[in-house]
């Protein structure tokens, strides 16, 4: 029963007790009223007091009666009031039981996805088992090949060395040639090498002519803008190639200083140079930390050597396969070339950065020449320091092995000029000259083709001709007005070329 209801009744209960006491109080005074009627004089004032009381009482009870009415009106609205806030929470309790249901469904449905994942995880987890069987099975396969490929390469290794000695045998024939050669004046004959145990004279094999001490300057050409901080023979060949630092490479032909190639594409300026000994490939080494490889045939490039972090400033080509190429950079890193496939097959890291490098005759061993000023010999195949020796007391910066490959010259920023066995890394010779002054740390000095002279650049532009033999100056050459950066002989004896930080290219005769 509602609290409308149960206060309506209360103040009808109350109205009733109200009116029946009037009724009483009526009958109890029906006889003051009778007597009242009465003239009685004495009895006057008393009854007229009792009916004054009366009237106070009777407004007393109106006075309940309005204020049981006005909390009867406020118990209304606050009942009102109520059952509003309950049909709220009655629509509230309605709408979280729908959310309850909706969550239920969710519930469900997310319990079937679990146990679906749980299904597909099991079986992910079958192929995984299935998978690693697979691999180890591969993993043994691997390493059966492995073993295999070690007995091949030891096998390989031994036919090398095996070579090695023969290409020495070979080259001990050839300096008895020489000799013979020199002593009976057959000038004909000395253009015969050693190729294997007798090098013939056919297409690829090397020519060999008695150098001349340059003295005239044949050609002047001004071959790159910005400076030419690299040049070298073609084998064979009197045709130059130059590298410069307005980023380009270019082949000259000496016998009349016009240009026949122009090797566009590199990105940097050009530090080094080397060919392959089939003339079929130049590669330049380049400051965008890359190295460049153009067919010289279609001037293409062929390859983009890359894996240096800093940039390259030496390169050099086996002398036994085409195929192997070593660079150096300024990342403290010597690489290891695969021409034929385009990509590193080793790396050596060392402290100290390298200026210069070649390859040794039998094609295993690097000749390195450092910041530190160390000669160093590596074994490529393992990548091992096999020695190195203190050549100068400031950073090399030119390696040049020569043509027997017995002796290697370096050249360092203390300006000296240095001859060392290679076999013993012992000093075989010293050269040095008032005013002859290395002009950076990448200037590159040359051995003549018949081992009998050395060529050196000066930062006052001269060029410094030594006799090996006498160790003393038989010429200075001075046609350029900037340092010479670079001098290389051609391998048929004749011409010398130099070039200069203007980017001026000599030949000399």
């Amino acid at each position: 029963m509602s609290r409308e209801v149960l206060a309506r009744e209360a103040i009808n209960h109350a109205f009733k007790a109200l009116k029946k006491r009037h009724l009483i109080e009526e009958g109890a005074h029906a006889p003051a009223y009778i007597a009242l009627s009465r003239p009685i004089i004495s009895q006057g004032s008393e009854w007229k007091e009792k009916a004054e009381n009366l009237e106070m009482e009777l407004q007393q009870c109106y006075k309940a009666q309005s204020r049981l009415s006005e909390q009867l009106v406020v118990e209304v609205a606050e009942s009102r009031a109520l059952k509003a806030s309950l049909q709220e929470k009655e629509m509230a309790i309605a709408e979280l039981e729908k959310e309850l249901n909706q969550t239920r469904d969710e519930c469900s449905q997310l319990k079937t996805d679990l146990e679906e994942k749980i299904r597909a995880l099991e079986l992910l987890m079958v192929e995984h088992q299935e998978l690693k069987a697979q691999l180890e099975q591969m993993a043994i396969k691997a390493k059966n090949a492995e073993a295999e490929n070690k007995m091949l390469v030891d096998r390989w290794m031994l036919q090398k060395m095996q070579d090695a000695e023969r290409l020495n045998e070979a080259n001990a024939l050839y300096e008895d040639m020489i000799e013979r050669l020199k002593a009976s004046g057959l000038e004909k004959l000395a253009r015969e090498q050693v190729d294997g145990i007798v090098r013939r004279s056919e297409d690829g094999a090397e020519f060999f002519a008695e150098s001349t001490v340059p003295s005239v300057c044949s050609h002047r050409i001004n071959a790159h803008e910005g400076g030419c901080a690299s040049i070298l023979f073609e084998y064979n060949s009197g045709k130059l190639i130059s590298g410069g630092q307005d980023r380009s490479v270019k082949m000259w032909d000496t016998g009349t200083g016009s240009l026949t190639h122009n090797f566009s594409g590199c990105l940097g300026s050009v530090l080094d140079l080397a060919i392959t000994h089939d003339n079929r490939f130049v590669i330049a080494a380049s400051s965008s930390n890359n190295l460049f490889v153009w067919d010289v045939s279609s001037g293409r490039i062929r390859h983009t050597l890359t894996g240096h972090t800093d940039k390259v400033c030496a390169v050099d080509v086996s002398k036994v396969s085409s195929r192997h190429v070593v660079s150096a950079a300024y990342d403290r890193t010597i690489k290891v070339w695969d021409l034929q496939k385009g990509y590193c097959t080793n790396t050596i890291i060392f402290h100290s950065n390298c200026n210069a490098l070649c390859f040794s005759t039998d094609g295993l061993t690097i000749c390195s020449g450092h910041v530190d000023g160390n000669l160093r010999l590596w074994d490529i195949r393992t990548g091992k320091l096999l020695s190195e020796v203190a050549a100068h007391s400031l950073p090399i910066t030119s390696i040049s092995l020569s043509r027997n490959g017995n002796v290697v010259l370096t050249s360092g920023r203390d300006n000296v000029h240095n001859l060392f066995d290679v076999r013993s890394l012992e000093a075989c010779g010293t050269f040095k000259a008032t005013g002859n002054r290395v002009a950076s740390n990448w200037s590159r000095s040359c051995i003549s083709p018949d081992d009998n002279y050395i060529a050196a650049g000066s930062a006052d532009g001269s060029i410094c001709i030594w006799s090996i033999s006498k160790a003393d100056i038989v010429s200075t050459l001075k046609e350029h007005t900037a340092p010479v950066l670079s001098c290389t002989w051609s391998g048929l004896g004749k011409p010398l070329a130099s070039a200069d930080k203007n980017g001026i290219v000599c030949t000399w005769t």
